[in-house]
């Protein structure tokens, strides 16, 4: 039996400077191989001591799972750029970025540039130098806020990678309906990825961004998403922080394990 382990490491980000990427890797057998979860915000994901607004101690959920019997799962959690964070996780390809007045720092959208790093350095790396299954029905994306929406962003655009997304309080509210319809529509082929949808309502900010992700919901189901591949979790009394995404997180780790399960023999 290999013991627990977070590893750093450093990997080539574009025209900024190598970004740290830090990797969960619960116990495991010689030769196992588990699902992976990729996810936005690393410096929230693990510690107290990295975390400036709380921490979601993912690896206390994961090594619960595996305690309960379930299974586990290895978290890559990919650090945010700083103040370059509000541009490195809006995506252009949506639409028109019309709402930045909860963005301190925004000035161009540069969501495709971080979606190049996931797919095309940091998955790549993570395989090979992991106890990864390969594969889209073993491989999951997860963030928050501006990480959220960087998730459907990157999980549908690359619906051959992805089996499963943790969109939790996306900041759709910051395209244009007919944007995000437009956007959506164009996404919608092909087999597509299991969302776990969350928003809650419990102050200023998160209540618009409850109305923007009832908004999104309604689109997708409208157009024609699975209801066995959409699931929406809303609790109103959250609010737009760490400690409800923590909650939140188990439940999403939870149900994307219990799906890897019953893909065990593919």
């Amino acid at each position: 039996m290999k013991d627990s382990k977070l590893y750093e490491i450093f990997l080539p980000y574009p025209d900024m400077p190598d970004r740290r990427v830090r990797v969960f890797v619960p116990a495991h057998e010689e030769g196992e191989l588990l699902p992976v979860i990729y996810m936005t915000d690393g410096q929230n994901l693990f510690d107290e001591e990295s975390a400036a607004w709380g921490c979601w101690h993912t690896m206390e959920a994961v090594e619960n799972e595996r305690v309960n019997g379930l299974g586990a799962a290895v978290i890559v959690g990919i650090d945010h750029g700083g103040k370059n964070r509000d541009n490195e996780l809006t995506p252009a390809g949506i639409g028109e970025v019309v709402n930045v007045a909860d963005m301190d720092n925004f000035t161009a959208p540069e969501g495709e540039v971080f979606d190049r790093f996931v797919t095309g350095v940091v998955m790549p790396y993570i395989e090979e130098n992991f106890p990864v299954k390969k594969g889209r029905k073993f491989t999951a994306f997860c963030g928050s806020s501006s990480g959220g929406l960087q998730s459907i962003f990157t999980g549908l655009e690359h619906r051959d990678r992805f089996s499963m997304l943790g969109v939790f309080s996306p900041a759709m509210l910051l395209y244009r309906e007919e944007d995000i319809r437009g956007w959506l529509l164009k996404n919608l082929s092909g087999e597509l990825p299991y969302i776990y949808l969350y928003t809650g309502n419990g102050d200023e900010l998160e209540g618009r961004i409850f109305v923007s992700t009832e908004l999104t919901y309604d689109i997708l189901t409208e157009l024609g998403y699975p209801y066995d591949r959409l699931n929406e979790v809303v609790m109103l009394e959250y609010r737009h922080n760490e400690q409800a995404w923590e909650e939140i997180f188990r439940d999403f780790l939870h149900t994307f394990i219990y799906r890897c399960s019953q893909n065990k023999n593919a």
